[in-house]
């Protein structure tokens, strides 16, 4: 995808669990490592970063994280892959698709998404995302990750 953003991840022997593999809640790390050096290289469409664009009166939080699982993630010593693009620009709030791959078996090991909402540290109110940091994200938009869902189920209703 050649508006994503791509982060080399070393992985760490504590990354893996007894079953020889990456553990599962290990990813969402690999997901906010590759979003915190996304928000701190030099813009594409003018001078600063995403995190100077935020401000000191702001801050992003998390709102929602989706992970699907592809395929093992063996424990190596060459650096894994984290690709990280925009999916969904809101008012306040912006989707990151994200896919995790082993480069030495050209393997995708992960589809993930996020999504982020611009918050006023003052009031812990959203807040309307700057023209700036907008147009930055243009540059990274892509499409949505294609997770295999289930179809959604009728207003309080669960699945059997």
């Amino acid at each position: 995808m050649p508006s994503a953003y791509r982060f080399r991840l070393q992985l760490r022997f504590g990354d893996v669990d007894s079953y020889g593999h990456v553990n599962n809640v290990r990813f969402l790390q690999f997901l906010e490592d590759a979003r915190v050096h996304w928000f701190r290289e030099p813009l594409r469409t003018g001078p600063g970063t995403l995190a100077e664009l935020v401000t000191p009166a702001n801050f992003t939080l998390v709102g929602r994280h989706e992970i699907e699982y592809l395929a093992p993630l063996p424990y190596r010593r060459d650096p894994v892959t984290v690709d990280l693009w925009v999916t969904r620009v809101g008012g306040s709030s912006f989707d990151l698709g994200y896919v995790v791959t082993d480069p030495l078996e050209g393997l995708v090991c992960a589809n993930c998404s996020t999504s982020m909402v611009l918050v006023s540290r003052e009031t812990g109110r959203p807040v309307r995302l700057p023209d700036a940091m907008r147009a930055e994200f243009a540059e990274f938009a892509g499409p949505d990750i294609p997770f295999r869902r289930r179809p959604p189920l009728p207003a309080g209703s669960v699945h059997p």
